[in-house]
């Protein structure tokens, strides 16, 4: 009978360690938040980190210059003047305990599943890239950087010739 409980007990333990470990983010996954939580939390002093209330605050201010996707998990959390929500305080109370950027990002990923969803763009090295195995989206974007358009393009090829015509305008080979 005692054999038979601790062998449950152990089967229980091994359970909720692999539920845990399933659940814990992967190494690219929330990379904005992992990224932007790092970066927030090196900008506080140490008397800032105690204080729930003023990292709210410091949060705000660092949000106001923030641009592309960071600015977007600002707008998500709550740190921007026209974000709908607000859930600072599930990112200025675990700061202030001194829990490390990526738990962060996990406990706020259950919030709001949206915030681990936020991806840095992929920077394509177009001397060295092979446009055919890029997908249409990627080759838009290419173009869209480059501000100009692609009347008539309705295949990949189309937007493949199009990239090919302004390369030169855009890349520079180096001697």
């Amino acid at each position: 009978m005692m054999g038979q409980l601790s062998l449950q007990n152990l089967f229980v333990v091994l359970l909720v360690s692999c539920v845990s470990l399933s659940s814990s983010l992967k190494k690219d996954e929330c990379e904005v938040c992992i990224s932007l939580v790092t970066k927030f939390s090196e900008s506080l002093s140490s008397d800032e980190k105690s204080n729930p209330k003023v990292i709210e605050n410091k949060f705000r201010d660092y949000c106001l210059d923030l641009k592309g996707k960071e600015n977007r998990l600002c707008y998500y959390l709550g740190g921007l003047e026209e974000s709908a929500t607000g859930i600072l305080g599930e990112l200025s109370k675990p700061l202030s305990w001194g829990l490390p950027a990526d738990k962060i990002c996990e406990k706020l990923k259950k919030k709001d599943s949206q915030i681990c969803e936020l991806r840095y763009d992929k920077s394509i090295d177009l001397k060295t890239v092979d446009l055919k195995k890029l997908k249409v989206r990627d080759l838009k974007k290419i173009l869209s950087q480059w501000d100009e358009e692609c009347d008539g393009c309705i295949e990949k090829g189309d937007y493949i010739k199009r990239i090919e015509e302004l390369k030169p305008k855009y890349v520079r080979e180096e001697l």
